[in-house]
């Protein structure tokens, strides 16, 4: 018998004539079961690493911790924080799922769309919720969104942006958070289905399809277009959650005219079902998004829909000194690192609440407004011997005039 003969794996003991395969080490000898064996080992091994690694990074709280969580930042909007924690909490909850159950269910993605007029707080929702989460968020804009092969971002740019947010550790960006804002944007430019090639409307939204759904992209890390030579990274969609959020201008006729359709006959304006046509976003149902111009695809790709109330008096004194985040707190904190002591009277609040409402700036315009009454004061302060700055309503109305503020409307 040959030495050769004689050689055997050094692992479960069979003699080379009974394998198919037999690697020799430096002291020893593997064969191909053994190999095929180890390499299942070491891919469970692998797989349980990077569930209890996902179960450990990911701050997974209760709906209600979630909402919680968001009435420290977010004033008002209780239905939108109520059904973004459901969505968010079912969502997470499907990627700690036991891949081994043997009931074969299997939980569908909660991608979710937010209508509301600009500076009603989408994108600080969203933000917020990450934030909690300790995952990689990334924001695009729908509008910059072309079907591929024409001037613009394919649909496909949406994705590097995560990945740089999630230091393109792919594993960490596949469970990430992506707000797409300005979804109305992209609605075909009529009821009808598109003949010609609507490449910013319906072409995007037809492209959108399998990024929401879930699938296998390839992806171009630096965007592909000035980067020709790059390597594609493969990212799986089917883990991520996408907000879209758009102010949807022209929906609420949408909905009123189909609220009016039954304003006829015995069952008519019966006084509890009055509609309140300050706030008609909160009839939207996705019929009137499809009346608006997304395919029915898109929408049944977004299942969660919910709305941003309008900002009234009430809600904007409470955003400027309320959240954890305020922008009051945010000014006070500016000029404390200047040991500048900063206070606000009562009424100067008031004021810049007045102003808002009547230039209709949104949440966004409070910050203008502060930023035209401080500027002076933040430029002035840090190089003086002050050490305390009072806002009233008299230095307010001095700041605030009226050159000032039809810029503030006109850049609002």
């Amino acid at each position: 018998m040959s030495k050769e003969e004689n050689l055997e794996c050094s692992f479960c003991g069979r003699k080379k004539a009974e394998t198919d395969l037999l690697i020799a080490g430096m002291d020893a000898h593997i064969c191909d079961k053994c190999i095929e064996q180890a390499h299942g080992i070491v891919e469970e091994e692998i797989s349980d690493a990077k569930s209890s690694s996902l179960s450990k990074d990911l701050t997974l709280k209760k709906p209600l911790e979630i909402k919680e969580f968001l009435d420290q930042y977010i004033i008002g909007q209780n239905e939108t924080k109520r059904a973004m924690a459901v969505a968010v909490y079912n969502h997470y909850k499907r990627l700690l799922q036991d891949k081994n159950d043997e009931d074969e269910v299997e939980i569908e993605k909660s991608n979710i769309v937010l209508v509301g007029e600009t500076g009603t707080g989408k994108t600080l929702v969203a933000r917020t919720i990450a934030k909690m989460l300790n995952v990689p968020f990334s924001i695009v804009d729908a509008t910059v969104l072309t079907q591929a092969g024409y001037v613009g971002e394919d649909v496909e740019s949406i994705l590097s942006r995560l990945l740089q947010a999630a230091d393109y550790d792919v594993e960490k960006a596949e469970r990430g958070i992506v707000f797409i804002d300005e979804i109305d944007k992209i609605a075909r430019k009529g009821d009808n289905p598109s003949i010609t090639r609507d490449v910013s409307g319906e072409g995007v939204q037809q492209a959108l399809l399998k990024l929401l759904e879930g699938a296998v992209v390839n992806v171009a890390p630096k965007g592909g277009r000035k980067h020709p030579e790059q390597k594609f990274i493969e990212v799986n969609t089917k883990d991520i959650l996408f907000i879209a959020g758009g102010a949807f201008s022209g929906i609420d006729k949408i909905i009123s005219k189909r609220l009016n359709m039954q304003a006829v006959g015995f069952g008519a304006s019966l006084d509890e079902d009055k509609v309140d046509q300050e706030n008609l976003l909160q009839y939207i149902t996705p019929l009137d998004l499809k009346s608006f111009g997304l395919i029915p695809e898109i929408i049944g790709r977004l299942p969660v829909l919910s709305y941003m109330n309008p900002l009234d008096a009430k809600t904007l004194r409470a955003i400027l000194t309320e959240p954890k985040n305020s922008i009051i707190k945010q000014y006070a904190k500016l000029f404390g690192m200047d040991e500048v002591n900063f206070t606000i009277d009562e009424d100067a609040l008031n004021y810049i609440v007045e102003k808002a409402v009547e230039y209709k700036l949104g949440a966004r315009g409070l910050r203008s407004l502060c930023e035209a009454i401080f500027t002076d004061a933040m430029f002035d302060l840090p190089s003086s011997d002050q050490k305390e700055f009072n806002v009233t309503r008299e230095y307010a109305e001095a700041k605030l005039t009226n050159t000032t503020l039809k810029k503030l409307r006109a850049a609002s």
